[in-house]
């Protein structure tokens, strides 16, 4: 247990960091030369990496879409209904941020539109790791069918001697996405930014990734004209904020939902109350036992805290500077508190709302930012997948009036050619 208020500022600064990312010079210098060797290579550079990498034999890139449309047949009627319920929620979440245009006449005869557009070509990547994400399907997958993009990739890598998993092309199929590669790491991106034979260039891409990955985000939105991202991705983190009557069981489960992600994952506590944290602590020590993926937990325990605040008040301002990508609030009665919210991707609230409901299915999007880009970045929406554009309409005699703005201002910054395009227009219409 750690007691903020007894703490130096330098301490406190510390619990707050996270984990160092690994983006090494080594890291960079491999991803730029898989960059180079897709560009020159195409798929063969992309084949030679799922040998590579992924350890397959005799491995392939497009999934046939038979084995698409077939991809329901495989799975339990139980997973089956759960991403159908899943999509459902996510779609009807998603459908509602449908945007709208735009028109205003901002003085007599001047009118200005905002149009929003669909991205033309998307590209969603989801990580293989040690098990198929569906839900990374799902969450990627819903905004690009709602925003009709005309071309949607996915990239997903495949291990060792497995067929990739039916779930991932069901949620696939429920999205509508056609063209599925079996491709990961570094060389998907760059294929999804440059084009390959068997892969097209897209104009966005979308999805977590380890430090490869997120590498080839970077580099290749340097190099690549045109070619955007989502956001900045890092290790999954979670901050609980929890009072003296919240349920240690509660507080320790969803520490560890975050916590098995990954060992490079960050959890914190903050809580007003000694016995609560003891009680969780004693509880994490009993389920973390219980976990399959116990290792990496314990791992990542090591990089968090459980830190002792004498107020909520005082929580939430440390929630602010951390700028979590999960909040979770455990509050008897959260709403007051919802005000002081700042800087979080996804807030949870009350003791029935755990983490794992957005990561799968109660319909916000699991796609957020981390590493404290919450502070500028927000979490993924349907709005990423537009680009909008302004549209003006002028009359003559509207011309006449913003004139007496248009001059003066072009005059003050020394643009004759910009006052001219006006000028002589204004004499035009005397000449009428």
């Amino acid at each position: 247990m750690i007691r903020w208020n007894e703490e130096t500022p330098q301490t406190q600064q510390t619990l707050l960091t996270r984990p160092a990312v690994m983006a090494s010079k080594t890291v960079e210098n491999s991803v730029q030369q898989i960059i180079e060797e897709v560009a020159s290579e195409g798929d063969s550079a992309l084949l030679k990496y799922a040998e590579l990498f992924d350890k397959r034999v005799n491995p392939r890139l497009v999934v046939p879409q038979d084995e698409i449309d077939n991809s329901a047949a495989q799975l339990s009627t139980e997973l089956k209904k759960a991403i159908e319920q899943a999509y459902a929620n996510v779609k009807a979440f998603h459908q509602a941020q449908q945007p709208t245009d735009i028109k205003l006449t901002t003085s007599p005869g001047v009118e200005c539109e905002l149009k929003y557009q669909a991205i033309d070509a998307i590209g969603l990547y989801v990580p293989g790791g040690s098990a198929p994400l569906p839900s990374s399907v799902l969450m990627q997958g819903v905004c690009a069918q709602l925003s009709g993009a005309t071309t949607v990739v996915l990239c997903t890598p495949v291990n060792g001697d497995s067929r990739i998993a039916p779930a991932i092309l069901y949620a696939a199929k429920l999205c509508g996405i056609t063209t599925v590669i079996e491709s990961g790491g570094a060389g998907a991106i760059a294929a999804m930014a440059i084009g390959t034979q068997s892969v097209p260039k897209v104009n966005k891409v979308f999805g977590p990734g380890n430090s490869y990955v997120t590498m080839a985000k970077q580099l290749l939105s340097q190099s690549q004209t045109g070619f955007a991202i989502d956001m900045p991705a890092g290790p999954s983190e979670v901050l609980i904020i929890a009072d003296e009557r919240a349920n240690p069981e509660f507080i320790a489960a969803d520490l560890l939902s975050q916590a098995e992600h990954g060992s490079d994952s960050q959890v914190i506590l903050l809580c007003n109350s000694e016995a609560i944290i003891e009680q969780t602590q004693r509880a994490l020590d009993t389920q973390l036992q219980a976990l399959t993926r116990r290792d990496i937990a314990q791992a990542a325990m090591a990089n968090s805290a459980l830190i002792l605040v004498d107020s909520i008040e005082q929580a939430f301002d440390i929630s602010a500077q951390y700028g979590p990508e999960h909040l979770i609030l455990q509050l008897a009665d959260a709403m007051p508190y919802l005000p002081l919210v700042k800087n979080a991707g996804s807030v949870f609230v009350g003791d029935y709302t755990p983490e794992s409901a957005g990561d799968y299915a109660s319909g916000t999007n699991h796609v957020l930012p981390t590493y404290g880009y919450s502070k500028v970045y927000s979490s993924l929406n349907l709005l990423d997948f537009y680009r909008t554009y302004t549209v003006q309409s002028i009359t003559p005699q509207g011309l006449k009036n913003l004139s007496s703005a248009i001059l003066p201002l072009a005059d003050a910054e020394g643009l004759d050619a910009h006052a001219n395009a006006v000028k002589i227009r204004l004499e035009a219409m005397k000449n009428d």
